[in-house]
């Protein structure tokens, strides 16, 4: 991007508060960036070539929206903590087999985004997040669902195509959690615990393309409870 269009983007910004630099072959922030640390509230540098995020992000203090999809990012810095005001963070399509403690600091998060990485566990710092609403980890190389996920808050937890075998049945604990989808994973009908169908509040499980028949659920204890929670949220939504 040269630097009349990056200027152009700058002033438009110091007016609205978001910043939209995607396709910018960017992999570090440029000078200017400096200029728009006390307004900035959305910062979209999708489809760019960052392998760190830069430690200048916990500058931006009023950032409510932050896109890093499709990048190169092997590591976050534990500074991204400072942006407690953060309420959607999305770092699909990276690199990613980590990320820092920190994450539990933005007690404002709604909404994080992290599929298509190389996460191998479930991230727990997550877990004491109060208004975490939706949490999308699929299409990673995660293999369990420990017991600690029942701490949990989100009403939608994605899963889909991990390499999953294992699933505590702690997960019926998790106090708002409707929607769990663990679509094309590696699990076996023996790995669906009753207390998942009957003492949660899960009203959609997504189990299509496991190591059994969907119509096999039905023989397991539990399943006419979960099918009432089920067809109550449709009718609802006719």
């Amino acid at each position: 991007m040269g630097n009349s269009g990056l200027k152009q983007h700058i002033v438009t910004a110091q007016k609205t508060g978001v910043l939209k630099l995607s396709q910018g072959h960017l992999n570090g922030f440029p000078p200017e960036f400096r200029q728009l640390e006390g307004n900035l509230r959305t910062l979209d540098l999708s489809d760019n070539k960052f392998v760190n995020l830069p430690t200048e992000i916990s500058r931006f203090l009023q950032l409510k929206h932050l896109n890093l999809n499709k990048n190169k990012l092997v590591k976050i810095p534990d500074c991204i903590g400072a942006l407690t005001k953060l309420e959607t963070l999305n770092l699909c399509h990276n690199n990613l087999t980590s990320l820092p403690r920190t994450l539990s600091n933005l007690i404002n998060l709604k909404q994080v985004y992290l599929c298509e990485n190389h996460l191998k566990e479930v991230p727990l710092m997550f877990c004491s997040l109060k208004h975490l609403d939706i949490l999308d980890l699929s299409k990673n190389d995660i293999t369990s669902v420990p017991a600690e996920v029942s701490g949990l808050n989100v009403v939608e937890l994605n899963l889909n195509q991990n390499q999953i075998a294992d699933i505590s049945p702690q997960v019926a604990n998790c106090p708002r959690l409707k929607t769990l989808r663990l679509e094309e994973n590696c699990l076996q009908l023996s790995a669906i615990h009753s207390k998942i169908l009957t003492d949660s509040k899960i009203c959609n499980l997504a189990l299509d393309g496991n190591l059994f028949e969907l119509k096999q659920l039905a023989d397991v204890p539990g399943y006419d409870a979960y099918m009432e929670r089920f067809t109550a949220v449709k009718k609802k939504l006719f």
